[in-house]
């Protein structure tokens, strides 16, 4: 059966902003590092793939010295990596406590894709505790346990490489041709796309200005009762009206594959 495969963070819910980043500068006070990022810096961050890799990212000389590090890598990516599993921490306390907004229409489109017998399926570069803790706050624990997920630290290379995809192409039993990917940003979308996947783009706040041809289209979001989809751009021919409905993810399955040199945009 044909698979439906989201990625995480931006995507299920706004978790950069709302998550993430408050989760990052709690770690960095709680361990005294001379540090806080404010949502321009937090900008920059996200087009890193992996929160170790974002945090990885200070280690200037400057912030080694100021911070008595050692000189040692080894050293340095334990200290990286303890620093992680504590942000990992308040980070899933954040969203259990219900802290994180789900995306609008996500719920939906999965309980039509289950019910039409797609399987499901999260790719991401978060921790899979965290990524799990999403999940299960955006859809529910019943619905959540008829996912595969696919997250962390278990591919070589991050997106927007394409491990990820072709690791849960694999496991899923599924070709390519089988398979959309729901993604936020244009790392994402490269990724699914270097798999050889069908990709729809949902933007969040940081990524909405990213380049994104190559999508079978770009909407706001997937759209509810109280918020319609704005569509940014379509190389399929596939334009959803007012939200997107599990007949525009058949149809996009069902188009030819873009080429990704002419969006035709709608809106900016």
């Amino acid at each position: 059966m044909p698979a439906l495969i989201f990625d995480c963070d931006g995507v299920l819910a706004d978790t950069e902003r709302y998550g993430h980043l408050p989760a990052f500068n709690a770690t960095f006070a709680e361990f005294a590092l001379p540090v806080h990022w404010t949502d321009d810096d937090y900008a920059k961050k996200v087009l890193i793939g992996g929160g170790k890799e974002r945090i990885a990212s200070l280690l200037t000389p400057e912030f080694v010295k100021a911070t008595g590090l050692s000189d040692d890598p080894a050293e340095q990516r334990e200290r990286v990596a303890s620093w992680h599993r504590r942000k990992t921490e308040l980070y899933t306390a954040m969203v259990e406590e219900g802290a994180l907004p789900a995306r609008p229409g996500i719920a939906r489109v999965v309980a039509e894709a289950h019910h039409a017998g797609w399987q499901l399926a999260v790719a991401s570069t978060s921790a899979e505790k965290s990524v799990l803790a999403v999940l299960q706050h955006v859809v529910g624990s019943r619905m959540a346990a008829n996912f595969a997920v696919f997250a962390g630290d278990i591919v070589p290379a991050k997106k927007p490489a394409p491990d990820i995809y072709d690791l849960a192409l694999g496991e899923l039993g599924v070709s390519a041709d089988e398979a959309i990917v729901v993604e936020d940003s244009a790392n994402g979308l490269r990724a699914a796309l270097a798999a050889g996947i069908r990709t729809i783009v949902t933007v969040s706040d940081y990524t909405r200005h990213e380049d994104f041809g190559g999508a079978a289209f770009v909407v706001s979001s997937l759209g509810s009762q109280e918020i319609d989809t704005e569509v940014i751009a379509s190389e399929s021919g596939v334009r959803p009206h007012g939200i997107v409905t599990f007949g525009d993810l058949e149809a996009v399955l069902a188009a030819p594959h873009t080429s990704g040199n002419h969006a035709t945009k709608e809106s900016q």
